[in-house]
């Protein structure tokens, strides 16, 4: 767990800070590319780290797991050594295409490292580390840009080298199963069928919970400045003190989850505190009082996820892990990728504030959903 943590933090440090702060700056200011192209390449690469999930878990329940990571770190090497070279609209997309490729078995190889006995508590870790090197690489590749344009790019390369250096080193034993069982293409297929029919009543909310929150980002700048009436700083507040909070509280309410089992009461009330925090931020208070909306939302974030992520967990097949987590991650994503969507046309047709109220209404659907369904259906097999 601490190799493919650091590996992880590497990663996602770069992955934010690409596609945040390089790909749109540098884009923009040294390679001279349109918006709408920048915006069609970060496009590209949420698609094929999406669409690839299910693939790179079938190739990790056939081929080793330093082959696979290698592999995809190698890939995602090439996407951003062609960054500088890209002047022309179709490299650029490819570039970040590529770059979305190569990241894409990153987070399922962590996964299938989560043993069975803790598991709230170690993917609480995993997204302790996957929060704090999302947030951190725009961050300081922002500062960077405003000085140092081509060393914040080389910076950048160094780190996606050193990420794919370390990945020679990563063990490919799983968490509870000794060794990779290779299980035929036809049963796996199966398998896959089954999986879905089991996971029934999870995949409405699997789908909801990712468009309300990906919906959010398109919109949220323009809602702090006119809904809000915030300042540049005030926001910058806002999302450090969310992030921070998130970041503080998954290991604690991870731990938390193991200890009392009762993932099915962590997740109702984690998503129905997170949907009235959003319907109060839609009803513009102050901005004190949104501080400590923030707060509140940040730590239902992380109550919310290690209980999501065990949950999930149970319908893992056995020997089958990277199968399976490609699964729930391809499905996870279809909700990323049409929120943005839905929520730039709900904010063209209405205002910033709906996209808002439209986001809570679906958190507050998700705590409802899970309070009439019994528990013993929201728990696969595996579990």
């Amino acid at each position: 767990m601490r190799l493919i943590s650091v590996i992880l933090f590497i990663v996602e440090f770069v992955r934010g800070a690409v596609l945040i702060s390089l790909l749109p700056i540098y884009g923009a200011k040294v390679l001279h590319l349109s918006l709408d192209i920048i915006g069609l390449a970060i496009t590209a690469h949420y698609l094929t780290d999406t669409l690839l999930k299910l693939i790179f878990g079938y190739l990790l329940d056939r081929f080793s797991i330093r082959f696979v990571i290698r592999t995809g770190l190698f890939v995602s090497l090439i996407g951003v050594f062609l960054i500088p070279f890209a002047t022309v609209p179709w490299l650029f997309i490819m570039a970040a295409a590529l770059y979305g490729i190569g990241i894409s078995p990153i987070w399922i190889v962590c996964l299938t490292k989560v043993s069975k006995d803790n598991r709230a508590t170690q993917i609480g870790f995993l997204y302790t580390v996957w929060l704090v090197g999302l947030g951190s690489g725009p961050i300081v590749c922002n500062i960077l840009l405003d000085y140092y344009l081509n060393k914040t790019y080389f910076l950048l390369l160094i780190l996606s080298v050193i990420g794919a250096f370390l990945a020679f080193f990563i063990s490919s034993k799983r968490s509870d199963e000794p060794s990779v069982q290779a299980v035929p293409l036809n049963r796996q297929l199966s398998t896959l069928v089954e999986r879905i029919k089991a996971m029934r009543m999870i995949l409405p909310g699997m789908i909801m919970q990712t468009a309300g929150a990906s919906m959010l980002v398109p919109v949220l700048p323009s809602f702090a400045e006119k809904g809000l009436g915030l300042a540049g700083t005030q926001y910058s507040l806002l999302l450090t003190a969310g992030g921070v909070c998130a970041a503080a509280g998954l290991i604690p309410m991870g731990r938390l989850s193991d200890k009392l089992g009762g993932k099915h009461w962590f997740l109702i009330i984690g998503f129905a505190i997170f949907g009235i925090g959003l319907s109060l931020l839609a009803s513009r208070l102050p901005f004190w009082y949104c501080l400590v909306i923030v707060v509140i939302l940040g730590l239902s974030y992380a109550a919310i996820l290690p209980a999501w992520n065990a949950l999930l967990a149970s319908f893992v097949p056995p020997n089958q892990e990277g199968l399976g987590w490609g699964l729930l991650a391809t499905v996870e994503g279809i909700g990323g990728m049409v929120g943005p969507v839905a929520g730039g046309l709900i904010a063209a047709s209405f205002s910033t504030s709906s996209v808002i109220w439209v986001s809570a209404a679906l958190f507050g659907g998700i705590a409802f959903l899970y309070l009439i369904i019994p528990s013993s259906k929201l728990i696969g097999k595996s579990g």
